[in-house]
């Protein structure tokens, strides 16, 4: 009787468990020449890896194409991160691939990973270190080599967007042995120099020409730099330590520029812009300022003194007409009441009487005298009449009774 019978699942089952358990096959780097590439619909790239001894079958899901900076395709030498394990259904184990990276950079690839490590746990990545970058700026700095396109990029977009910011290249070297320091150099010479923003770069390339950007004493010089810098070597696709370093990242060189330069053109237009929203606003003012000091000088014409002092005229000679008005009413009223009494005192009057034969008797004392029992025989009597005085003396008395 046969013990221990296992279903092909089983098997492959315990396969792929044993490949997982294996601490090598989960993180490996492959190299081989690249056949059977496939692109599949759905995003996936089936591909075989071949040397002369064998071949392995692989395959690098659509969710892992970032880890593929280029088009893969056959005959290529490759180096394959990625994971072993077994593919149940058929039985065949293969490899998961997570990163792909043309041979030759493989070794490359994996210092750049570990100094990126070093440095990110030691915070020079932190976002909370990053410079400002200043929006206008007078001296430009540039660290790159003298000739090729990067140096050429930049001259011409600093020169069309700012023909006044002066920029100060530092002819260094960018590949090779030796670039790494010179960078370097570069960079502390425009440091102690003042300018205001630094451009780090080159342009693209391999891994291995772009190396003097994965330096660490070159990270470490952008890091302690007091002056901003961008970083903008290679192409989009290219990334370096530099670039994780530097307070910001240009992807290209005329990136860079764009960046550090401010267009004076678009400055310009926005002064046209402030100033004509000025002018309104100083026009708008000043309208109100003059309406309302007219506003006030009306108030101020009303309150003067002299505005005052012509009111009061004004109100002076209104009584003044008045008062002449009242006082030629009672003039007209007190020479009608005149009159009358003058007319009544003409009709009373002693020298009328008199006119008329009447004459007026007084004592000599001069007192009137109207009543004759007042009188006695020998008593001095002045008679007044309208032309004279005649002085008599009482020699008899008669007396009516009345």
């Amino acid at each position: 009787m046969m013990k221990n019978v296992y279903t092909v699942g089983q098997v492959n089952s315990y396969i792929k468990n044993m490949f997982q358990q294996d601490f090598m096959m989960s993180r490996i780097y492959v190299k081989g020449e690249v056949s059977n590439c496939k692109y599949h619909t759905s995003g996936h790239i089936y591909f075989t890896l071949k040397d002369a001894s064998g071949a392995l079958p692989a395959v690098l899901f659509a969710g892992n194409r970032k880890g593929l900076g280029f088009t893969m395709k056959n005959g290529d030498n490759v180096i394959v991160l990625g994971s072993i394990s077994v593919y149940e259904r058929d039985g065949k184990y293969q490899l998961y691939a997570r990163e792909i990276l043309p041979d030759g950079e493989g070794l490359l690839y994996q210092r750049f990973q570990q100094l990126k490590k070093e440095l990110e746990e030691m915070g020079m990545f932190a976002p909370e270190y990053k410079q400002p970058i200043p929006k206008y700026i007078r001296r430009l700095g540039i660290v790159t080599a003298p000739t090729g396109a990067a140096i050429r990029d930049i001259q011409n977009i600093s020169g069309r967007r700012n023909p006044y910011v002066q920029a100060i290249l530092y002819p260094a070297l960018v590949q090779g042995d030796g670039a790494a320091q010179s960078i370097v150099n570069g960079i502390y010479a425009l440091e102690r120099l003042g300018v205001d923003v630094i451009i780090v770069g080159r342009g693209g390339g391999s891994m291995e020409d772009l190396w003097a950007f994965n330096e660490e004493i070159v990270a470490r010089a952008i890091f302690e730099c007091s002056v901003p810098i961008i970083s903008a070597v290679g192409h989009e696709t290219d990334t370096t330590i530099a670039d994780y370093v530097a307070d910001l990242r240009a992807p290209t060189p005329s990136a860079a520029a764009e960046l550090a330069v401010y267009d004076i053109r678009e400055l310009e237009g926005a002064l046209l812009s402030f100033q004509l929203e000025l002018n309104r606003a100083f026009n708008g003012k000043l309208e109100r300022a003059e309406e309302q000091i007219r506003q006030y000088e009306g108030r101020l014409r009303l309150l003067s003194p002299q505005n005052q002092l012509n009111e009061k005229r004004q109100v002076v000679a209104d009584l003044e007409d008045k008062l002449r008005i009242r006082m030629e009413q009672q003039l007209v009223q007190k020479k009608h009441a005149l009159e009358l009494l003058a007319e009544r005192l003409e009709a009373l009057s002693p020298v009328k009487k008199l006119s008329q034969g009447y004459a007026f008797v007084a004592d000599k004392e001069g007192r009137g005298v109207s009543d004759a029992s007042r009188l006695q025989v020998g008593d001095g009597l002045d008679i007044h009449m309208l032309n004279g005085k005649v002085s008599v003396e009482v020699t008899g008395i008669e007396q009516e009774v009345v």
